[in-house]
């Protein structure tokens, strides 16, 4: 599924370019606080802060326009009255979802925190007590727990990744869409940890380019250097992360529809 999705893809995004544009206005939205960051730093975590909620609105209604612009790609010509045709009739669910992970993450986040805690105080209490060893066994408890927790919430990416996919092209809610991704994943396990390790790469390797090159163009940083870092230099630096972040986003977005279209149901086994 996924090398056949990988060979359909780039045709689709050649064939259909204008997928790209909805792709680099959202990663133009990042600009502004790469901008400002090196400008004066306070205003940069008030303009992140501000993108931050934005994302938050527009991303149900982004998700929904690609995967549609994405799924009409893949079998001809696309058009930016899709994208915004979906985006509307798929919003709610897709927030609606997106909230319902977010709590479940935020349940997760309390519950490793609070059994983080109970470990540490435990021994500490050990440590108090004149227990031998228990700093290092204590020590091997928290990162248990914590890795415990990290796997839980991997766990709860890799089977709810495609909720967007199934809302839109599945024609289902919130809840129902959560569900029919985790079914989906569990019957084609393998196809989508491929899929997952695949475009985890590309994503985190482009995401870790420009978040170096965010950091040293940043003010602190390149004052620590001793370098007197262009405005200019910056501005170029954003500009040629929106497009590539455009472009590479365009693909991923269309390269995801493709393998869900090719992820079996139990009732197709």
């Amino acid at each position: 599924a996924v090398v056949s999705a990988l060979r359909e893809s780039p045709s689709a995004l050649l064939r259909n370019p204008v997928v790209l544009v909805p792709v680099i206005l959202i990663a133009a939205l990042q600009l502004p606080q790469l901008v400002l960051q090196a400008v004066d730093p306070l205003v940069g975590a008030v303009a992140s802060l501000v993108v931050s909620v934005a994302m938050l609105v527009l991303v149900p209604f982004f998700q929904g326009g690609i995967v549609a612009m994405a799924d009409e790609a893949l079998d001809g010509r696309t058009s930016l009255d899709t994208f915004v045709a979906a985006g509307k009739a798929n919003y709610l669910s897709i927030l609606g979802a997106y909230l319902l992970i977010l709590g479940v993450y935020l349940v997760l986040s309390v519950v490793t925190f609070v059994a983080t805690a109970l470990v540490g105080g435990g021994v500490i209490a050990m440590a108090q007590g004149g227990a031998s060893g228990s700093g290092g066994l204590g020590l091997l408890a928290i990162i248990a727990v914590l890795l415990f927790g990290f796997l839980v919430y991997l766990l709860f990416v890799f089977f709810l990744q495609f909720y967007g996919h199934a809302i839109v092209l599945d024609d289902l809610g919130a809840v129902a869409g959560l569900k029919r991704s985790a079914v989906r994943v569990r019957h084609n396990l393998l196809s989508v940890f491929g899929y997952t390790l695949l475009t985890g790469v590309i994503g985190g390797g482009i995401g870790l380019v420009f978040g170096v090159l965010s950091v040293l163009t940043a003010p602190g940083t390149a004052a620590s250097a001793g370098v007197d870092v262009p405005l200019a230099a910056v501005v170029v630096v954003a500009l040629v992360a929106a497009a590539v972040t455009g472009v590479v986003g365009a693909f991923l977005g269309i390269f995801s529809v493709a393998v869900y279209r090719r992820l079996s149901l139990p009732g197709d086994l």
